[in-house]
């Protein structure tokens, strides 16, 4: 059993949907973000999402480009990405770790090196979402066949005639994006997402999870009402910036304002299974 699968069989044993916390590496700088990274599981993350910086963010709203160009400003890159996470493995060696971003930093790596590296590093799985199903000779099947996850993204117009192709490949979870637009640009409609969810589930035995726009306890807890996990990106990030002064160093305490937030997410997400048991 994949750590994946494992962490999702423990939330499911708990009856209740996984948290899955979004961090960009190497924001607002390596040591501070290593420390982020390092508080989360600690707060109540199940699943950890780790940004790789990127210049051009196509899918990302103006809190994760910002977090993208701290981290890069601070001189984060792909090696170092992987080295916060091999890191990270040194004292955590169950908590799933997810790398998302754009395919350009793998490609200028280099696939079959970037694979032996993040899987010396400890990473359980990728979502790269400038890569769709036509693409997987690129970097999906390969990662498949060096036993990664590989996560898809589904959206509010990813219809059922689309939904087979984008399921072909995914492992490890399926992503469903709750709005139409780049993260942590709106609130999603949560009915709406409940019913995409269990539409979903039609057609695949994998866990959905549901993000883009969750930023509260209360909303974190309308979507695990019908999703198999949360993902929070925008509001933890937003948290950091928060902590940061006029020129982008830390004036404030970073791991405090996201270990709380992340508390008040997971503290929501146990409400919504308390709400089901009873």
């Amino acid at each position: 059993m994949t750590r994946l699968q494992a962490r999702f069989a423990r939330c499911r044993a708990e009856g209740r949907a996984a948290l899955v916390t979004y961090v960009m590496a190497g924001d607002p700088d390596p040591e501070t973000a290593f420390a982020i990274v390092d508080a989360l599981p600690k707060a109540g993350a199940d699943i950890v999402e780790l940004g790789l910086p990127f210049t051009d963010p196509m899918a990302d709203g103006p809190a994760i480009q910002a977090a993208g160009l701290r981290a890069l400003k601070a001189g984060q890159d792909t090696a170092k990405t992987l080295a916060l996470v091999r890191r990270f493995r040194a004292a955590d060696a169950d908590t799933p770790v997810i790398l998302m971003g754009y395919f350009n930093p793998i490609y200028v790596y280099g696939v079959d090196r970037f694979l032996v590296d993040a899987r010396e590093a400890g990473i359980d799985g990728f979502i790269v979402v400038d890569l769709p199903p036509e693409m997987d000779d690129e970097f999906c099947l390969p990662a498949l066949a060096a036993g990664f996850a590989f996560v898809r993204l589904a959206t509010p117009t990813t219809d059922d005639a689309r939904l087979p192709a984008v399921l072909k490949n995914t492992a490890g979870f399926v992503y469903y994006v709750s709005i139409t637009g780049v993260t942590g640009t709106a609130t999603p409609d949560f009915g709406r997402v409940a019913t995409a969810v269990a539409r979903i589930k039609r057609h695949t035995d994998l866990p959905v999870v549901v993000g883009f726009g969750v930023r509260t306890g209360e909303h974190a807890a309308a979507i695990a009402e019908g999703a198999d996990g949360v993902v929070v990106g925008s509001a933890i990030v937003d948290a950091v910036a928060k902590t940061l002064g006029p020129d982008g160093t830390v004036a404030g305490d970073p791991v405090a304002a996201v270990t709380a937030l992340v508390r008040d997410l997971a503290a929501g997400i146990r409400r919504a299974a308390a709400r089901k048991a009873a």
